[in-house]
């Protein structure tokens, strides 16, 4: 156990740590109450954060990147560069001073008539040679590496020692250079090249050393053009991925519908237009949720305000009971409940878990069903109801419970748009493995801006639905379970001259549905 006066209870010694504002660098004083105290530490780590952060952004590592890249090019350009120059420099230079000896020593030929004396010549003085040879001879302190053959094949001059006299087997003289005067052979040359060793204040020195000033300096401006390419380029490549961050963090911030600039037609383009489209579709998702949350709670506040009202009006004995009134509230309930149902089946067919129970029907029943369940309504609006179809339309393998409630539906909107005297089509038509449905009015048709949310969950564009009861799910229920049979269901109208909903199902024994039960 601790005993001495400093393991008293740090209670006492907690106080506020203190942080001045100094360069990011510092060593730790104190620990306080879990945070570092460090003298000499700017602001907060954060700052420091920040720093490392923008050291670790793509700008950076794309500047980096093409520094790189032109570091290693100019690198190797330079390397590359300047041995081939010195290769083709030296081997340009042993060119010109072999020909040069051959001059040289042809003249000499010519002037002595032979080669006697040769090799005293040279040993006492080498100014008849070739100038280039001068500063190699001067740097190494010894004749120019070469051997002289006569006629004879000995020979007559030789760098080397005790070469002198010596026979030179015929092979060797095959690779070396013929010396010729007056198309006669009077000897051969063989060179022994030895490494340049050119003084610093030799002409060939100096124009290696500028050459390779230039390369430097070449190098050094590439890669400063890179660092500057680089940055500029960096920058433009990383601005749109810069705003589509910005935006993102104001769209979690609840900014919805924000939309970038798209600033190129290349993938960074695409990922804006992706992202502008996201965002469209995301402010219109979210105010279709307002409005569908704002139009069920309408829907289940006007029944149940009715329901309450007359319950409580009965409860207080203001109201007799009647059948009158107890047909109201089970009218409403009844509201209340499909409402309820419709909600349900839209949430299993979003869920996947949808069920059908699949089996062949003959897709004119389906029509002849319709009919007969609607003729009655039909009578009663002074609607004409009919069927134009032929009796051998194919099979087509659904749940026949579910496909007639889609009619229904389609069949209800149809009345419901109709006037008095109108005319509404049920339609068949085989398509070659396809049975095309479709509903088809005569009545006041669907406004263009309308037509692409007809199927929208609870869309209202006749704004008298709400008052008549109607939930607005209706033909969205029928497009899910339409997708739900692997068909398709879509709209044709023009106002004024009515509507068709058309729904194409897969002829014969298609496979069943991952739902079916």
């Amino acid at each position: 156990m601790c005993t001495s006066a400093t393991c008293a209870p740090r209670s006492s010694q907690m106080l506020p740590t203190r942080v001045t504002s100094r360069p990011c660098t510092g060593r730790v004083t104190a620990l306080r109450r879990g945070k570092i105290e460090i003298r000499g530490f700017p602001h907060d780590f954060s700052s420091c954060g920040r720093r490392m952060q923008r050291m670790r952004s793509l700008t950076v590592k794309l500047t980096l990147a093409f520094l790189l890249v032109g570091l290693v090019g100019s690198v190797s350009v330079a390397a590359i560069l300047r041995y081939r120059t010195r290769t083709a420099f030296d081997q340009f230079i042993l060119n010109r001073e072999q020909q040069l000896l051959i001059n040289s020593l042809l003249l000499y030929y010519q002037r002595q008539g032979g080669w006697e004396g040769l090799a005293e010549s040279l040993q006492a003085d080498v100014d008849w040679l070739p100038n280039l040879f001068a500063p190699a001879f001067e740097a190494r302190r010894e004749l120019p590496r070469f051997t002289l053959v006569g006629l004879d094949r000995r020979v007559v001059f030789s760098a080397l020692p005790n070469q002198v006299g010596a026979l030179i087997p015929e092979g060797r003289l095959r690779e070396s250079l013929a010396l010729e005067v007056d198309g006669e052979t009077i000897g051969w040359l063989i060179i022994t090249p030895a490494p340049r060793e050119w003084l610093k204040t030799s002409p060939e020195y100096l124009f290696l050393r500028n050459l390779n000033q230039a390369t430097l300096l070449s190098a050094l401006f590439a890669l400063g053009l890179a660092l500057v390419v680089g940055g500029v380029l960096a920058f433009t490549l990383t601005r749109s991925l810069r705003e589509l961050t910005e935006a993102t963090q104001q769209i979690a911030q609840g900014k919805l519908g924000l939309q970038v600039k798209v600033r190129s037609k290349d993938e960074l383009g695409e990922l804006a237009e992706s992202f502008n489209k996201m965002s469209r579709d995301l402010e219109r998702a979210t105010q279709a949720r307002r409005q569908m949350t704002a139009d069920i709670a309408h829907d289940l506040r006007s029944p149940l305000s009715v329901i309450g009202g007359y319950a409580e009006a009965l409860s207080d004995g203001k109201l007799p009971g009647s059948s009158e009134i107890y047909d109201v509230l089970y009218q409403e309930t009844r509201h209340l409940s499909r409402l309820v149902e419709d909600l349900r089946l839209l949430s299993l067919a979003d869920a996947g878990e949808l069920s059908l129970t699949r089996q062949p029907v003959a897709a004119r029943l389906i029509l002849e069903r319709a009919a007969a369940r609607h003729a009655i309504a039909a009578q009663q609006r002074g609607i004409s109801l009919r069927i134009e179809a032929p009796q051998d339309l194919p099979e087509v393998n659904i749940d026949m419970e579910r496909m007639a409630q889609v009619m229904d539906n389609l069949l209800i909107n149809a009345f419901r748009y109709t006037p008095a005297g109108g005319e509404v089509a049920l339609m068949g038509k085989a398509e070659g493995a396809q049975v095309r449905l479709a509903v088809q009015d005569n009545g006041s048709g669907i406004s263009p801006q309308d037509l692409p949310h007809v199927f929208d969950r609870l869309y209202r564009g006749d704004k008298a639905r709400a008052q008549n009861g109607e939930s607005g799910l209706g033909l969205a229920i029928a497009r899910s379970i339409v997708e739900v049979h692997g068909g398709t269901i879509s709209v044709a109208s023009e106002p004024g001259k009515g509507s068709t909903f058309t729904i194409l199902l897969q002829a014969g024994d298609s496979k069943a549905s991952p739902n079916q039960s």
